[in-house]
């Protein structure tokens, strides 16, 4: 082998040995882990979340790692929308509509919202001692749409609702918010089920 020859695998060795470089546009994409819990005041919800602290926390924590990864908790609760009257039956055949007050209304609406932020705080603690990047929400309307409409809106990853275990019955009467947002909702979603003895 001659010098030059020697010299050209050299350099063919050391190309082949030099890490690639790539651009900006070549980087690889950052992937957002974003997971939506419904909350509402019953036990099955928190119960949901917290076996999404439990079980996913390593993905939400508030490391540098998970930061610049992305993800995120919302934890997201429904208010239902303020009714300004009530129909009471007023008689054979009739209904009477009584309207409620300005004050009445602003009472309602602060019971409302002192609710929902007892709630979130409670959330926000469980959250808190597990180190989770956690952000919260309330929004007022029917849940099931709520709950979807934000989850789309949110462009969430996977949203986790919690089972109330209704029965068939009150099931068929009352409709389930989980079994609604399993058929309506864009994303995956995770219906967590209490144990036996929640129920």
């Amino acid at each position: 082998m001659t010098d030059d020859q020697a010299t050209a695998a050299m350099e063919t060795t050391m190309a082949e040995k030099q890490p690639e470089t790539t651009t900006e546009a070549e980087a690889p994409e950052v992937i957002t882990k974003r997971m939506m819990v419904a909350i509402d005041e019953s036990d099955s919800s928190f119960y949901a979340l917290q076996w999404v602290i439990d079980h996913f926390s390593s993905l939400l924590m508030t490391t540098e790692a998970a930061e610049a990864e992305g993800g995120l908790l919302t934890v997201v609760h429904v208010q239902p929308p303020f009714q300004h009257f009530a129909a009471f039956p007023a008689g054979p055949g009739g209904a009477t509509a009584v309207y409620a007050s300005t004050n009445m209304r602003e009472s309602v609406k602060k019971a409302q919202q002192e609710a929902s932020a007892a709630l979130l705080a409670r959330a926000l603690q469980m959250c808190r001692a597990k180190q989770i990047r956690t952000e919260t929400l309330v929004v007022e309307g029917d849940t099931k749409d709520m709950i979807c409409e934000v989850a789309e809106q949110m462009h969430v990853d996977l949203l986790v609702v919690g089972s109330r275990g209704l029965g068939k019955i009150k099931r068929a009467f009352l409709g389930s918010v989980s079994d609604y947002c399993a058929h309506h909702v864009n994303c995956p979603i995770l219906i967590v089920k209490p144990p036996k003895e929640m129920t």
